[in-house]
């Protein structure tokens, strides 16, 4: 049932989008996905899919080239080195990012599958490769890329690592400490990676976290877009929160926030991945 309900989520949030969510193709087939669309990066968000490996980054869909910067030449860093964004109309552009100083420009009229630059070392780069995002310009929001373009192979249940709540100082207390709690406001964090096919994999950033105390949701957080208000990210958990609250517990995200009053309490976590695989624990606790 949480699966049915998870894609019918899926259809609306897609039919809902201004562009096509059908036509468009991942810009490497061999490449390796290390990295994808909100993952804890060390208390930021990661907003798009970074790729290693050699060959091109090859444009997603037919579009127009707007900006093309070559890191070697602007004399000053920047994280995102080497890169390109191309308009495909709606307000929807894609970029490509980190990628090889040395690659030609590319032609104004862009189309898909074509290369746009070659995977490089450019930016904030650690390996070979590049770095790829959606941005929808009229929201102002980075778009997960997964939610426009078929999600990767994944039969493997995310992996839920801790679950901690946070007191009213901030002080963690671990799922092994929950049992007496005092009453008052907690915040619930958990560490979730997923894996897709093998737990040799990449570790990636699941694509929902659920939280519920006593059968009560008190926070969900989706990784559907991260937008832009007043020079600040903002994530979703039921609606807008900064990104920097809810990434700033890394490796772990904040989930959730909950009034505990006396009584016994049940905490349910559930981790969900794009395709629609999930895991749940329960935590059972007595507040004094």
């Amino acid at each position: 049932m949480r699966n049915k309900i998870l894609r019918a989520g899926f259809f609306v949030f897609a039919c809902a989008l201004p562009y096509c969510l059908t036509a468009m193709d991942w810009p490497s087939s061999d490449a390796k996905l290390i990295r994808n669309f909100g993952w804890n990066d060390s208390g930021s968000p990661v907003l798009g899919t970074v790729f290693e490996g050699d060959g091109y980054a090859l444009a997603v869909e037919d579009g127009e080239l707007i900006f093309h910067n070559s890191g070697k030449n602007t004399g000053l860093p920047s994280p995102l080195g080497t890169w390109a964004a191309v308009d495909h109309g709606d307000g929807l552009l894609s970029i490509y990012s980190r990628m090889d100083d040395n690659s030609e420009h590319p032609p104004v009229k862009v189309e898909k599958n074509a290369p746009v630059a070659g995977a490089g070392i450019s930016g904030w780069s650690k390996t070979n490769g590049f770095y790829f995002m959606l941005y929808d310009r009229r929201e102002r929001r980075w778009v997960n890329p997964s939610m426009i373009i078929s999600h990767f192979p994944d039969t493997r249940p995310p992996q839920i690592v801790s679950v901690e709540l946070r007191n009213s100082r901030g002080a963690p207390i671990s799922s092994a400490g929950l049992w007496n709690l005092a009453q008052g406001r907690y915040t619930i964090t958990v560490h979730a990676v997923d894996t897709m096919l093998s737990p040799n994999d990449p570790p990636l950033a699941p694509y929902r976290i659920i939280s519920s105390v006593n059968g009560t949701e008190v926070g969900s957080l989706i990784f559907e877009t991260i937008g832009a208000r007043d020079g600040r990210l903002m994530a979703m958990r039921g609606g807008p929160v900064p990104a920097r609250q809810i990434y700033a517990p890394f490796p772990a995200f904040e989930a959730g926030e909950v009034l505990l009053s006396r009584g016994q309490a049940t905490l349910e976590v559930i981790v969900q991945d794009i395709a629609g695989n999930s895991r749940n624990t329960l935590i059972r606790m007595w507040v004094e």
